[in-house]
């Protein structure tokens, strides 16, 4: 609560103002205060946690007011809704929301919370995943907006150049490989919306950001990204040969101990996977040996290469192949996006394979 009053100053000039922050702070502080009389179960916590994004939109919109901007609070919790699935209702969004901002024809700026929500049964809730980037997809969706802008204190992704335009399939691929990226479900309702996304930079306003679109740059290497700690596990078995239904008992491991897979290669008489999570790794793998002989690699490392990598352009897939010529590779996957080829290599070669994929892709070595 001092923190919050110590902003009070540093933000308003006007008496009025300076008032008008210090009354909403007191009365969430004396809200959240009110819990300590009564028990505390995750329903409070989830109000709890509500309380920050109420009190900074609040002292924002006074912010504007006072600069002379025409801006109007629109309370989350007026419109923003998850079904009994805790999944957003994007009906419910839609037509909510557009009833707030009919109320308010002449603004200029609308301010709203992020991440908090009202759940089916209209308690105080949150979207669980991608905070504030999730809302503002989903208001951006439900007002078919022109663009939705996302800033953030890191730029996109870098090479050696920033990338200034993505794919949503390439932008999901990079996430996972741990990009400083969106997250991918936060992006969802923006790209079925077919409503591009801008990430911006904090630190650098004026730079032009990266466009993430369902517009691809045909014939384009995007990006290479690596994840580390991957765990590779090989079944061979002969009775997988012409066997059906061997390839359902083996994933059925993995997820009976919800474990999800990131590359697969199979042949006739054996299949390899690789994982990241590590948990259950004894527990599967001795489930996995009724099935065939297990073999496992550990301290291993995906390196993905993202771009336009549709299976016609002749070329790319050599090019990757032939940065990679001096380094084991212990897995390819291409073909299963039209985005992206993986190596898993082991976690001592990564840097070297790093830079060769872009000494080879991007700077034409």
């Amino acid at each position: 609560e001092a923190k919050y009053k110590q902003h009070v100053d540093e933000l308003y000039a006007a008496e009025e103002y300076k008032q008008k922050g210090l009354e909403v702070i007191k009365s969430h502080f004396d809200y959240i205060r009110s819990y300590t009389k009564d028990l505390f179960t995750l329903f409070e916590e989830k109000v709890v946690l509500a309380q920050g994004e109420l009190i900074s939109t609040a002292m924002v919109n006074y912010y504007l007011q006072e600069c002379g901007v025409k801006s109007v609070l629109l309370p989350a919790l007026e419109y923003m809704r998850t079904d009994k699935n805790a999944e957003p209702d994007p009906v419910y969004i839609k037509d909510k929301l557009q009833a707030q901002l009919d109320l308010y024809p002449d603004a200029e700026i609308y301010i709203t919370q992020g991440f908090i929500c009202r759940n089916a049964y209209g308690e105080i809730d949150n979207l669980q995943r991608g905070g504030s980037d999730y809302t503002a997809s989903l208001v951006g969706a439900a007002i078919h907006a022109s663009e939705i802008q996302i800033w953030t204190d890191i730029d996109g992704m870098h090479n050696n150049a920033p990338v200034r335009q993505l794919h949503f399939e390439e932008a999901a691929e990079l996430a996972y490989f741990g990009a400083k990226i969106l997250h991918p479900t936060c992006i969802q309702p923006a790209k079925y919306a077919n409503i591009p996304v801008r990430l911006l930079n904090t630190m650098d306003p004026h730079a032009p950001g990266t466009l993430i679109s369902n517009d691809t740059e045909k014939g384009k290497i995007k990006a290479v990204a690596a994840k580390g700690n991957i765990t590779a596990i090989k079944i061979k078995s002969s009775r997988m040969l012409l066997a059906h239904g061997f390839l359902r008992k083996v994933f059925e491991i993995f997820e009976s101990y919800q474990t999800s897979i990131d590359m697969i290669c199979t042949s006739e008489v054996g299949v390899s996977v690789s994982v990241d999570n590590t948990k259950h790794l004894n527990e599967i793998l001795d489930d996995l040996k009724k099935y065939g002989t297990v073999t496992v690699d550990k301290d291993m490392c995906i390196i993905c290469v993202v771009g336009d990598l549709e299976w016609e352009n002749v070329g790319f897939e050599a090019k990757a192949l032939d940065a990679m010529r001096d380094i084991p590779v212990r897995m390819i996957s291409f073909g299963g996006s039209n985005y992206n080829i993986s190596f898993l290599i082991r976690e001592c070669d990564k840097k070297v394979a790093l830079q060769s994929l872009s000494d080879m892709l991007f700077n034409g070595k």
